[in-house]
């Protein structure tokens, strides 16, 4: 269908407040999204546990981070409105209003779907009130033997004060009294439930028939109930009134003064230091069966207010459930998947990293010298790709040095081992390692300290800016000259994590590339103040004005009434001037396709300003990581991948990279991969113009196509995605509003019925289509 070119419209103002989404608010929703693959009957039991898990890890952040900005904000009276016009306190109502029910949902999903569904399986998470005695004996047992010592009961009384809760920690309080003499006041007690120990207590197989007469696959108890139900031992000769399960979340921000911190690492650790005391409690999440005097006196003592209590059925903390995934039960979740070696490195010598490499007829930098790639995580093994480059490079006689950037990556890294074992080989190793990558900033720190102790040359990055860019340079001498390797990639270099997310990497020799890379650490080490690149786009230099420049030059195409079209993939957009410049595209008639896993704040499918956009989302097995930019350029199509999404963070506070792709076969599977995911009919879902999303479901007559699923199935092979994944599908069934929507905050519809939502949405959403802690 051909795309609607709207004439230009003046009286129209683009910045007007209703044309753009919350930003905490489209997160909740792509936070729904997830909370949708565990409502959804299609996903398997333990994964339907793993993204309960998920959902709570996601919103323990979102607390510690965005709602304690925001309340930070509100103390202070700041009075600043985000591009949809709210100011933070309306935000912090608006967020508990939207989040609330969302919650409550959760637990009620939980308690009486899944936890029945369980049982079913052969899984008892059982009550402990409801144990026989023979199974109370041998918890009895345990607690004595195993809990008791590590447990340390804190009265609360005049010469006790309310005790410090710790971020995040499951607690009791527990009400006691002494009946003893004729004053007999009730006292109030915290405990803390050790989180070293298992959340959930097994009990043993000896015990299981005394269940069930049927199959048990496992059988046990919430480590807090065990710990509840044998409070006389901690309070011996005292009456127990009551126990009461609650946890705190607390702000978890760094507040540093980079200006003023003579040494950085020093500055991030003592402010480390200080976190771990706690900052402001923002929530406080209570179980429902709370005694009012015990939750009035919780929040009294941690100065909260009504709207950061959340009163849940059933257990506090899901996130532990995700522990049921170790269980040996294959029929209950996916299967591993075992990433693939790409085709073209397949057949090369496996490299002895104990040894000097002599003959590089077979290496992997001799595949990169003979042409550039490109490497798709987790299809495509991280070990056999990009810790294959790195640790090669460190043990080739010819590799002078190694230049990288570090933002996140795994605590038993090989990658850092190679780097040391590069330093201590005598290559000149520098490693930017950015301290302020956060909730990971105490491991960089020891990495960044382990490293220097190695002989690494380690860097901190540049003061007001976070170092997120994705790079890797190798400079070898080489019997014709120096030659330059680099790598560039979308994601961190984390073996875990690539596992996990979604993530492209370009391997490659190009001198353009190798002198950009060069130009670039020489930015980030010393004192450059390099302003121009030559294929790298690197924020907060350029990066913004090229990719307005791009936008422009497709509104100039539509103008023209030749074909504009911009795909584009990441996980986020809230950049108020880059959505302003789309409007201005969708009203020239360019076809815009963008695929978001997370937040965006624009707006699709208004009348007059959007309609030719459409806003896409893909949740599955895998997180959606890769950030992909596709610009028509007149049927010259410009292709960038990189480490940056279209947020004023990205584009104004951080160092990123992103690279232009230009061998042509590389671009035609990166056109293919964006039309496969446009065209997913199993795991996509479609933004409409009031801010709900709509999730695609194949009609009866279409078969099912997830992307992520077809490119596990064709991952490691030498052919490119069959064509019948590739036609372009048309466009999607219009908004039900396609003009402004009355209701400007864009409140989401709920997908707690999946079945339901089947239904709607097979009714209101395309047969096929396109496009996720």
């Amino acid at each position: 269908m051909a795309r609607t070119k709207m004439p230009s419209a003046p009286q129209i103002n683009l910045d007007d407040p209703r044309y753009y989404f919350n930003r905490e608010l489209s997160w909740l929703e792509f936070n729904r999204r997830v909370l949708h693959e565990a409502l959804d009957d299609r996903t398997r039991l333990l994964d339907r546990l793993k993204f309960l898990g998920i959902f709570s890890n996601n919103l323990d952040e979102f607390f510690m981070v965005r709602v304690a900005g925001l309340k930070q904000q509100v103390a202070a009276n700041v009075d600043k409105r985000t591009p949809d016009g709210r100011d933070p306190q309306t935000q912090l109502n608006d967020i508990r209003s939207q989040l609330a029910p969302m919650v409550a949902e959760q637990h009620r999903h939980f308690n009486q779907v899944l936890r029945p569904a369980l049982t079913e399986q052969g899984i008892h998470l059982l009550d402990y009130d409801n144990l026989i005695p023979e199974l109370k004996r041998y918890l009895e047992n345990y607690f004595e033997q195993h809990i008791f010592p590590v447990l340390t009961p804190l009265a609360v009384d005049p010469s006790h004060p309310f005790p410090h809760i710790s971020n995040l920690s499951l607690n009791l309080a527990v009400v006691v009294r002494d009946d003893r003499g004729d004053d007999n006041p009730e006292q109030f007690a915290r405990i803390k439930i050790p989180a070293m120990l298992p959340r959930f207590v097994k009990l043993p197989p000896d015990l299981w028939p005394k269940i069930s007469p049927d199959t048990v696959h496992w059988a046990g108890v919430p480590l807090e109930q065990v710990v509840a139900h044998n409070l006389g031992a901690l309070f011996p000769g005292m009456t127990i009134v009551g126990w009461y399960p609650f946890r705190v979340t607390r702000h978890a921000n760094l507040a540093l003064e980079e200006e003023e911190a003579d040494d950085l690492l020093l500055a991030i650790e003592q402010e480390l230091q200080k976190q771990r005391m706690g900052g402001s409690v923002i929530r406080l999440e209570v179980s429902s069966r709370v005694d009012e005097s015990v939750r009035s006196r919780l929040m009294r003592e941690m100065d909260l207010a009504e709207a950061d209590i959340y009163t849940l059925e059933g257990p506090l903390g899901l996130h532990d459930l995700m522990s049921f995934l170790s269980l040996p039960l294959s029929d209950l979740k996916e299967q591993p998947w075992t990433p693939k070696v790409p085709y073209r490195l397949k057949g090369i010598d496996t490299l002895n990293s104990a040894q000097s490499t002599q003959d590089h007829s077979s290496s992997f930098l001799d595949q990169v010298r003979r042409g550039e790639f490109l490497v798709h995580h987790p299809y495509h093994d991280f070990k056999a790709t990009v810790q294959r480059f790195i640790t090669e490079a460190a043990h080739d006689d010819r590799v002078l040095a190694i230049k990288m950037t570090l933002y996140r990556t795994s605590g038993d890294s090989p990658i850092i081992n190679a780097l040391i074992e590069a330093a201590q080989n005598g290559k000149q190793v520098v490693v930017l390692v950015e301290l302020k990558a956060r909730f990971d900033e105490e491991n960089n720190i020891n990495w960044a300290r382990h490293l220097e102790q190695s002989g690494v040359h380690v860097v901190y990055g540049l003061t007001g800016l976070k170092t997120h860019t994705k790079t890797t340079l190798v400079v070898r001498q080489e019997k014709d000259g120096i030659r330059r390797y680099v790598h560039i990639g979308t994601g961190n270099y984390n073996p875990k994590t690539a596992g996990l997310y979604t993530d492209l990497g370009l391997f490659s020799c190009r001198e353009d590339l190798g002198a950009d890379l060069t130009d670039l650490f020489n930015f980030l080490t010393g004192y450059s103040r390099q302003q121009s690149y030559r294929s790298l786009l690197v924020a907060p230099v350029n990066m913004r004005a090229r990719m307005l420049e791009m936008i422009e030059r497709e509104i100039k195409q539509a103008e023209t009434g030749r074909k504009a079209q911009i795909i584009a993939k990441m996980n986020s957009l809230v950049d108020p001037e880059i959505i302003h410049n789309l409007y201005c595209a969708s009203q020239a008639g360019v076809q815009v396709d963008l695929i978001i896993r997370g937040t965006c704040c624009l707006r699709p499918g208004v009348s007059g300003v959007s309609e030719n956009i459409r806003v896409m989302s893909i949740i599955g097995r895998f997180l959606e990581h890769s950030r992909i930019f596709k610009f028509h350029n007149g049927g010259k199509d410009e292709i960038y991948i990189g480490s940056a999404d279209w947020m004023p963070r990205n584009l104004n506070r951080r160092v990123e990279a992103v690279v232009q792709i230009e061998q042509p076969e590389l671009k035609q599977d990166l056109r293919d991969l964006l039309q496969l995911m446009l065209n997913d009919n199993r795991q996509a879902w479609d933004l409409q113009a009031d801010g709900s999303y709509r999730q695609r479901q194949p009609s009866d007559m279409d078969q099912e196509r997830s992307s992520q699923v077809i490119l596990m199935q064709h991952s490691g092979r030498a052919t490119p995605l069959p064509p019948q994944y590739l036609t372009p599908n048309p466009d999607p069934t219009p908004s039900d509003s396609p003009d402004l929507p009355t209701n400007p905050k864009g409140t989401a519809k709920s997908t707690s019925k999946v079945k339901a939502t089947a239904k709607a949405t097979t009714k209101e959403t395309p047969k096929t289509a396109p496009q996720s802690s």
